[in-house]
């Protein structure tokens, strides 16, 4: 019985603690009801009931999880790419940044090289010059 106990007593902890990291980690539009440090109190002074709340009545249900409201639900508003390489307009505008600066280096290689081909035909040849 005691092992039933022991065992009880970690499975209220760990409940507990994925009840902390899911609150200090929501975001703030995904805490209901209460604020996040009220949530905090509770769930460290109450871990199993306190943590049964906020997964049941404290944070938004993600947009893809069919709950107990399922259709019902207001969908979640849209949200912004959190890393810049996930945002479509940022990486469009690199690639036509790196289009118009690698355009300009194509002009600028070909400048180049014309005015040495210039410089080569305008000098005079060696094979010309008598030999001293």
């Amino acid at each position: 019985m005691a092992r039933l106990y022991v065992l009880l007593f970690l499975a209220q902890i760990v409940l507990a603690v994925c009840a902390l990291i899911s609150c200090l980690s929501a975001e703030d539009g995904q805490v209901k009801a209460l604020p996040r440090m009220v949530w905090v109190l509770v769930i460290l002074f109450f871990p199993l009931i306190g943590s049964i709340a906020w997964f049941v009545a404290g944070r938004e249900r993600p947009a893809g999880s069919a709950g107990v409201l399922g259709a019902g639900s207001p969908a979640a508003p849209a949200r912004r790419p959190l890393a810049p390489d996930d945002d479509p307009d940022f990486l469009a505008s690199l690639d036509k940044r790196s289009r118009d600066e690698d355009q300009e280096r194509l002009r600028r290689w070909e400048e180049d090289l014309r005015r040495r081909e210039q410089e080569l035909r305008d000098r005079p040849d060696d094979r010309d010059r008598p030999e001293v």
